[in-house]
């Protein structure tokens, strides 16, 4: 696809290589970084289950809260990657540079971890009685 802004690469617009590149990037994060991994599939079975007793609510806050945290994650880990590349030793920029980086993915997790767990438990409580 051409760049815009750089002036380099093929011309024109392909959605559908836009979703290849997509479901390509979903599907390396998913299976090399576990902890993108896991809340992929603590979220599904989260949406299944809110799906099945049809709360429609909850399955678009689990969907959103989900959806804000792995793009949190995956950013998380490219920016990781990249300094690794640009810096191999030890920098004490590229270190502060990670830490917010994780900070970040660690404030969005949080958010997470409490919308999953509130929803777990009023789904459970659904499910029970």
């Amino acid at each position: 696809m051409r760049n815009k802004f750089l002036g380099t690469g093929e011309p024109g617009y392909h959605p559908i290589r836009k979703l290849r590149v997509i479901w390509s990037g979903l599907r390396f994060a998913a299976l090399y970084d576990f902890s993108v991994a896991y809340k992929l599939v603590l979220s599904a079975v989260l949406l299944i289950a809110a799906f099945w007793v049809r709360q429609w609510l909850d399955v678009l806050l689990i969907l959103l809260a989900t959806a804000l945290v792995l793009i949190a994650e995956m950013l998380n880990s490219a920016i990781e990657a990249l300094c690794d590349f640009v810096e191999e030793r030890h920098n004490e920029k590229i270190r502060i540079i990670k830490d917010i980086a994780a900070a970040a993915a660690g404030i969005s997790i949080g958010v997470w971890l409490v919308i999953v767990i509130v929803e777990a438990m009023r789904l459970w409580s659904r499910f029970v009685a």
